[in-house]
Protein backbone atom coordinates (compact mmCIF):
# COMPACT_ATOMS: atom_id res chain seq x y z
CA UNK A 1 0.00 0.00 0.00
CA UNK A 2 1.17 3.55 -0.76
CA UNK A 3 2.17 5.81 2.05
CA UNK A 4 -0.58 8.23 3.10
CA UNK A 5 0.54 11.83 2.72
CA UNK A 6 -0.14 14.05 5.74
CA UNK A 7 -2.42 17.04 5.24
CA UNK A 8 -0.67 20.33 4.57
CA UNK A 9 -1.28 22.44 7.64
CA UNK A 10 -0.02 26.00 8.07
CA UNK A 11 -0.01 28.16 11.20
CA UNK A 12 0.34 31.19 8.94
CA UNK A 13 -0.08 31.70 5.20
CA UNK A 14 0.26 29.00 2.56
CA UNK A 15 3.87 27.89 2.09
CA UNK A 16 5.08 29.66 5.23
CA UNK A 17 6.39 27.00 7.63
CA UNK A 18 8.14 29.41 10.00
CA UNK A 19 5.21 31.49 11.25
CA UNK A 20 3.87 30.67 14.71
CA UNK A 21 0.19 31.29 15.43
CA UNK A 22 -0.67 34.39 17.43
CA UNK A 23 -4.03 35.59 18.71
CA UNK A 24 -3.70 38.96 16.92
CA UNK A 25 -2.70 37.53 13.52
CA UNK A 26 -3.94 39.73 10.63
CA UNK A 27 -2.68 39.64 7.06
CA UNK A 28 -3.97 41.25 3.88
CA UNK A 29 -2.34 40.76 0.50
CA UNK A 30 -3.11 40.63 -3.20
CA UNK A 31 -3.82 37.12 -4.48
CA UNK A 32 -1.07 37.42 -7.09
CA UNK A 33 1.60 38.28 -4.51
CA UNK A 34 1.89 34.72 -3.21
CA UNK A 35 0.06 32.62 -5.80
CA UNK A 36 2.28 33.45 -8.76
CA UNK A 37 5.25 31.96 -6.86
CA UNK A 38 3.38 28.65 -6.84
CA UNK A 39 2.47 28.87 -10.54
CA UNK A 40 -1.11 29.86 -9.53
CA UNK A 41 -1.69 26.40 -8.02
CA UNK A 42 -2.36 26.31 -4.28
CA UNK A 43 -2.45 22.66 -3.17
CA UNK A 44 -5.21 21.50 -0.79
CA UNK A 45 -4.30 22.51 2.75
CA UNK A 46 -5.78 23.86 5.94
CA UNK A 47 -5.08 26.39 8.69
CA UNK A 48 -5.76 25.26 12.23
CA UNK A 49 -6.58 28.67 13.71
CA UNK A 50 -7.17 31.04 10.78
CA UNK A 51 -10.17 32.42 8.93
CA UNK A 52 -9.51 33.38 5.29
CA UNK A 53 -11.54 35.44 2.83
CA UNK A 54 -10.62 35.22 -0.86
CA UNK A 55 -12.11 38.19 -2.72
CA UNK A 56 -11.89 37.48 -6.47
CA UNK A 57 -12.28 40.73 -8.39
CA UNK A 58 -11.09 39.53 -11.80
CA UNK A 59 -10.26 36.21 -13.44
CA UNK A 60 -11.16 32.64 -12.52
CA UNK A 61 -10.47 30.21 -9.71
CA UNK A 62 -11.04 26.49 -9.29
CA UNK A 63 -11.88 25.58 -5.69
CA UNK A 64 -10.92 22.06 -4.61
CA UNK A 65 -12.18 20.36 -1.45
CA UNK A 66 -11.94 16.78 -0.19
CA UNK A 67 -14.69 15.60 -2.53
CA UNK A 68 -15.46 18.30 -5.10
CA UNK A 69 -13.96 20.67 -7.63
CA UNK A 70 -15.80 23.87 -8.50
CA UNK A 71 -14.95 26.41 -11.22
CA UNK A 72 -15.80 30.00 -10.29
CA UNK A 73 -15.73 33.26 -12.22
CA UNK A 74 -15.20 36.72 -10.77
CA UNK A 75 -16.72 38.43 -8.95
CA UNK A 76 -16.95 36.03 -6.05
CA UNK A 77 -15.92 35.71 -2.41
CA UNK A 78 -14.82 32.51 -0.69
CA UNK A 79 -14.57 32.01 3.05
CA UNK A 80 -12.64 29.17 4.67
CA UNK A 81 -12.80 28.82 8.46
CA UNK A 82 -10.15 27.01 10.52
CA UNK A 83 -9.52 23.29 9.76
CA UNK A 84 -11.43 23.37 6.44
CA UNK A 85 -9.38 21.80 3.64
CA UNK A 86 -9.17 23.95 0.51
CA UNK A 87 -7.10 24.10 -2.66
CA UNK A 88 -7.20 26.84 -5.27
CA UNK A 89 -6.05 27.02 -8.88
CA UNK A 90 -6.12 30.55 -10.30
CA UNK A 91 -6.10 31.87 -13.83
CA UNK A 92 -2.93 34.00 -14.36
CA UNK A 93 -5.05 37.13 -14.88
CA UNK A 94 -6.62 36.84 -11.43
CA UNK A 95 -6.92 39.97 -9.33
CA UNK A 96 -8.22 40.22 -5.80
CA UNK A 97 -7.35 40.03 -2.12
CA UNK A 98 -6.80 37.50 0.64
CA UNK A 99 -7.80 38.59 4.12
CA UNK A 100 -6.52 36.32 6.89
CA UNK A 101 -7.62 36.67 10.52
CA UNK A 102 -6.89 34.68 13.64
CA UNK A 103 -9.74 32.69 15.12
CA UNK A 104 -9.25 34.67 18.34
CA UNK A 105 -10.04 37.99 16.63
CA UNK A 106 -13.28 36.63 15.16
CA UNK A 107 -14.24 35.12 18.52
CA UNK A 108 -13.66 38.51 20.15
CA UNK A 109 -16.06 40.17 17.70
CA UNK A 110 -18.83 37.54 17.52
CA UNK A 111 -20.19 35.22 20.24
CA UNK A 112 -19.61 31.57 19.33
CA UNK A 113 -23.31 30.94 20.03
CA UNK A 114 -24.48 33.40 17.35
CA UNK A 115 -26.03 32.23 14.05
CA UNK A 116 -23.29 34.11 12.23
CA UNK A 117 -20.55 32.14 13.97
CA UNK A 118 -22.37 28.85 13.28
CA UNK A 119 -22.74 29.72 9.57
CA UNK A 120 -19.04 30.42 9.29
CA UNK A 121 -17.97 27.03 10.63
CA UNK A 122 -18.06 25.68 7.09
CA UNK A 123 -16.77 26.90 3.75
CA UNK A 124 -18.96 29.55 2.12
CA UNK A 125 -18.96 30.69 -1.51
CA UNK A 126 -20.78 33.84 -2.58
CA UNK A 127 -21.31 34.60 -6.27
CA UNK A 128 -24.62 36.47 -6.43
CA UNK A 129 -24.66 39.86 -4.75
CA UNK A 130 -27.82 41.72 -3.73
CA UNK A 131 -28.06 45.33 -4.85
CA UNK A 132 -28.21 46.69 -1.29
CA UNK A 133 -24.60 45.63 -0.73
CA UNK A 134 -23.02 44.79 -4.07
CA UNK A 135 -19.55 43.40 -4.71
CA UNK A 136 -17.85 46.84 -5.09
CA UNK A 137 -18.89 47.63 -1.51
CA UNK A 138 -16.84 44.64 -0.31
CA UNK A 139 -13.86 45.95 -2.27
CA UNK A 140 -14.28 49.34 -0.59
CA UNK A 141 -14.32 47.63 2.80
CA UNK A 142 -11.14 45.71 1.98
CA UNK A 143 -9.46 48.94 0.91
CA UNK A 144 -10.53 50.59 4.17
CA UNK A 145 -9.06 47.65 6.08
CA UNK A 146 -5.85 47.94 4.07
CA UNK A 147 -5.57 51.67 4.76
CA UNK A 148 -6.13 51.23 8.48
CA UNK A 149 -3.92 48.15 8.75
CA UNK A 150 -0.86 50.08 7.60
CA UNK A 151 -1.61 53.25 9.53
CA UNK A 152 -0.45 54.31 12.99
CA UNK A 153 -3.58 56.25 13.90
CA UNK A 154 -5.12 56.20 17.39
CA UNK A 155 -7.66 53.43 18.14
CA UNK A 156 -6.40 51.54 15.08
CA UNK A 157 -7.27 48.12 16.52
CA UNK A 158 -10.83 49.16 17.40
CA UNK A 159 -11.51 50.53 13.92
CA UNK A 160 -10.01 47.42 12.30
CA UNK A 161 -12.32 45.24 14.38
CA UNK A 162 -15.25 47.41 13.33
CA UNK A 163 -14.30 46.95 9.66
CA UNK A 164 -13.94 43.17 10.17
CA UNK A 165 -17.34 43.04 11.87
CA UNK A 166 -18.94 44.95 8.98
CA UNK A 167 -17.33 42.65 6.42
CA UNK A 168 -18.47 39.48 8.22
CA UNK A 169 -21.98 40.77 8.82
CA UNK A 170 -22.52 41.92 5.23
CA UNK A 171 -21.13 38.64 3.94
CA UNK A 172 -23.44 36.75 6.32
CA UNK A 173 -26.45 38.76 5.13
CA UNK A 174 -25.63 37.97 1.52
CA UNK A 175 -25.35 34.26 2.34
CA UNK A 176 -28.70 34.27 4.18
CA UNK A 177 -30.45 36.30 1.45
CA UNK A 178 -29.06 34.00 -1.24
CA UNK A 179 -30.21 30.90 0.66
CA UNK A 180 -33.70 32.37 1.05
CA UNK A 181 -33.80 33.26 -2.64
CA UNK A 182 -32.74 29.73 -3.59
CA UNK A 183 -35.39 28.30 -1.27
CA UNK A 184 -38.06 30.53 -2.86
CA UNK A 185 -36.96 29.48 -6.34
CA UNK A 186 -37.13 25.81 -5.38
CA UNK A 187 -40.53 26.29 -3.79
CA UNK A 188 -41.88 27.99 -6.94
CA UNK A 189 -40.40 25.22 -9.08
CA UNK A 190 -42.29 22.59 -7.07
CA UNK A 191 -45.49 24.65 -7.17
CA UNK A 192 -45.37 25.12 -10.95
CA UNK A 193 -44.72 21.40 -11.47
CA UNK A 194 -47.66 20.61 -9.22
CA UNK A 195 -49.92 22.95 -11.23
CA UNK A 196 -48.76 21.32 -14.46
CA UNK A 197 -49.35 17.85 -13.05
CA UNK A 198 -52.88 18.80 -11.96
CA UNK A 199 -53.74 19.87 -15.50
CA UNK A 200 -52.39 16.67 -17.06
CA UNK A 201 -53.58 14.29 -14.35
CA UNK A 202 -55.90 11.38 -14.89
CA UNK A 203 -58.33 11.52 -11.98
CA UNK A 204 -59.07 10.19 -9.43
CA UNK A 205 -55.64 10.99 -8.06
CA UNK A 206 -54.64 11.51 -4.45
CA UNK A 207 -52.48 14.25 -2.94
CA UNK A 208 -49.88 11.63 -1.83
CA UNK A 209 -49.63 10.55 -5.47
CA UNK A 210 -49.03 14.14 -6.58
CA UNK A 211 -46.39 14.54 -3.86
CA UNK A 212 -44.67 11.31 -4.91
CA UNK A 213 -44.37 12.64 -8.47
CA UNK A 214 -42.42 15.59 -7.08
CA UNK A 215 -40.34 13.35 -4.78
CA UNK A 216 -41.50 15.28 -1.69
CA UNK A 217 -43.80 14.46 1.21
CA UNK A 218 -47.49 15.35 1.37
CA UNK A 219 -46.72 17.68 4.28
CA UNK A 220 -44.07 19.47 2.21
CA UNK A 221 -46.44 19.81 -0.76
CA UNK A 222 -49.15 21.30 1.44
CA UNK A 223 -46.63 23.68 3.02
CA UNK A 224 -45.58 24.88 -0.45
CA UNK A 225 -49.16 25.36 -1.62
CA UNK A 226 -50.07 27.33 1.50
CA UNK A 227 -46.96 29.50 1.18
CA UNK A 228 -47.48 30.29 -2.51
CA UNK A 229 -51.26 30.20 -2.96
CA UNK A 230 -52.57 30.36 0.59
CA UNK A 231 -54.46 27.10 0.05
CA UNK A 232 -53.88 23.40 0.76
CA UNK A 233 -53.04 21.12 -2.16
CA UNK A 234 -56.47 19.42 -2.18
CA UNK A 235 -58.20 22.77 -2.62
CA UNK A 236 -56.11 23.57 -5.69
CA UNK A 237 -57.00 20.17 -7.19
CA UNK A 238 -60.69 20.64 -6.44
CA UNK A 239 -60.70 24.18 -7.85
CA UNK A 240 -59.17 22.83 -11.04
CA UNK A 241 -61.91 20.18 -11.34
CA UNK A 242 -64.62 22.77 -10.72
CA UNK A 243 -63.04 25.02 -13.34
CA UNK A 244 -63.12 22.17 -15.86
CA UNK A 245 -66.74 21.54 -14.90
CA UNK A 246 -67.57 25.19 -15.63
CA UNK A 247 -66.15 24.83 -19.14
CA UNK A 248 -68.25 21.75 -19.87
CA UNK A 249 -71.41 23.39 -18.47
CA UNK A 250 -70.87 26.59 -20.45
CA UNK A 251 -69.62 25.24 -23.77
CA UNK A 252 -71.18 21.77 -24.16
CA UNK A 253 -74.59 20.18 -23.91
CA UNK A 254 -73.33 17.29 -21.76
CA UNK A 255 -75.56 16.34 -18.87
CA UNK A 256 -74.26 16.69 -15.32
CA UNK A 257 -73.75 12.91 -15.20
CA UNK A 258 -71.76 12.98 -18.44
CA UNK A 259 -69.59 15.85 -17.17
CA UNK A 260 -68.94 13.97 -13.92
CA UNK A 261 -67.92 10.98 -16.03
CA UNK A 262 -65.58 13.13 -18.14
CA UNK A 263 -63.92 14.36 -14.96
CA UNK A 264 -63.69 10.81 -13.56
CA UNK A 265 -65.93 11.35 -10.56
CA UNK A 266 -67.18 8.05 -9.17
CA UNK A 267 -70.70 9.40 -8.69
CA UNK A 268 -72.40 12.45 -10.30
CA UNK A 269 -73.61 13.71 -6.92
CA UNK A 270 -70.00 13.94 -5.73
CA UNK A 271 -69.31 16.34 -8.58
CA UNK A 272 -72.51 18.32 -7.95
CA UNK A 273 -71.74 18.67 -4.25
CA UNK A 274 -68.17 19.81 -4.89
CA UNK A 275 -69.31 22.23 -7.60
CA UNK A 276 -71.84 23.90 -5.29
CA UNK A 277 -69.27 24.12 -2.49
CA UNK A 278 -67.01 26.31 -4.64
CA UNK A 279 -69.52 28.24 -6.76
CA UNK A 280 -72.63 28.47 -4.61
CA UNK A 281 -74.65 27.01 -7.50
CA UNK A 282 -75.69 23.55 -8.54
CA UNK A 283 -74.30 22.58 -11.96
CA UNK A 284 -77.67 23.18 -13.64
CA UNK A 285 -78.14 26.53 -11.89
CA UNK A 286 -74.68 27.58 -13.06
CA UNK A 287 -75.45 26.54 -16.66
CA UNK A 288 -78.71 28.47 -16.62
CA UNK A 289 -77.01 31.54 -15.18
CA UNK A 290 -74.25 31.46 -17.79
CA UNK A 291 -76.69 31.00 -20.64
CA UNK A 292 -79.19 33.55 -19.32
CA UNK A 293 -82.01 31.00 -19.17
CA UNK A 294 -84.17 29.46 -16.47
CA UNK A 295 -83.96 25.89 -15.17
CA UNK A 296 -86.74 23.85 -16.67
Amino acid sequence: MGKIKPLLNFEGLYGDLSTQYSADYIFLELIATRSKDFDWNIAPHLHTHLFQFFIIEKGKVCFQSETTSLDLNAPCILLFPPTVLHGLVYSPDVHGYILTLSESIVEAIFPTSSPLWQTFQQAQILQDFELDFAFPAFIQLIQSIEQELFSEKPAREQLLHAHFATFFIQFYRQIVDHAAHEKDNLMMSYFRKFQKNIKSASFPKSIPQFAAELAITTVHLNRICRAVAGKPAIQLVQEHLVGEGKKYLTHTSYSVSEIAYQLNFEYPNYFARLFKKYTGYSPMEYRAKERGSEII
